[in-house]
């Protein structure tokens, strides 16, 4: 299965949940299934803690989980500089990515995790490994962290996508992140 197929089903249960949220869920669980049967098995385990509930208090615990927390926020730019002006490049940047990839835009900012999901399943490997590396990696560790003891379901998504990233693009050491990572990783192909 292509990789951008596996990342777009992920970045699927970071949208608003909808009727077809659950048949989201089963997609998802059935591509990793083969790419990475534990991530599969957190999907599978997030379908057992939100059986039963409706719509409506799915889009509840999703806006009180992503929206209305900032720690947990979605928004991987944020994660890696908070209100600075580094984010506005990345943030720029982003959306040269996602038109590089032509990848529609959305509601959600460019660095939402959705997109961010999206551009790096589209990467060639080299250029994933880094901007996985540089960039999602850290982030998604904070919005791991945010849920962390919570007992919230969203936890097994967020943990089913780092399992799949931590199998496919090693983190790189600590030392060797660049300060400002999206001025090198995102500038491949002249953007």
């Amino acid at each position: 299965m292509e990789t951008h197929t596996i990342y777009d089903q992920l970045a699927a249960l970071l949208e608003y949940p909808g009727e077809d949220y659950v048949q989201r869920i089963e997609r998802a669980a059935q591509v990793l299934a083969e790419a990475q049967p534990a991530a599969a098995g957190l999907l599978r385990s997030f379908q057992e803690q939100i059986r039963g509930s409706s719509t409506e208090e799915l889009q509840a615990l999703f806006t009180s989980t992503f929206d209305l927390d900032p720690v947990c926020s979605l928004e991987v730019g944020w994660h890696l500089f908070g209100e600075q002006y580094e984010r506005g490049v990345f943030l720029v940047k982003m959306r040269q990515q996602m038109r590089r990839f032509a990848l529609a835009e959305s509601t959600e900012l460019p660095d939402h995790l959705t997109h961010v999901l999206a551009v790096l399943g589209r990467m060639e490997p080299e250029e994933a490994d880094e901007f996985a590396a540089a960039c999602v990696h850290p982030a998604l560790d904070k919005m791991r962290a945010g849920l962390g003891g919570k007992n919230n379901p969203f936890e097994n998504v967020l943990e089913a996508i780092a399992r799949l990233l931590e199998s496919r693009h090693a983190r790189g050491a600590e030392e060797n992140r660049p300060a400002a990572p999206v001025l090198r990783v995102l500038d491949a192909r002249g953007l």
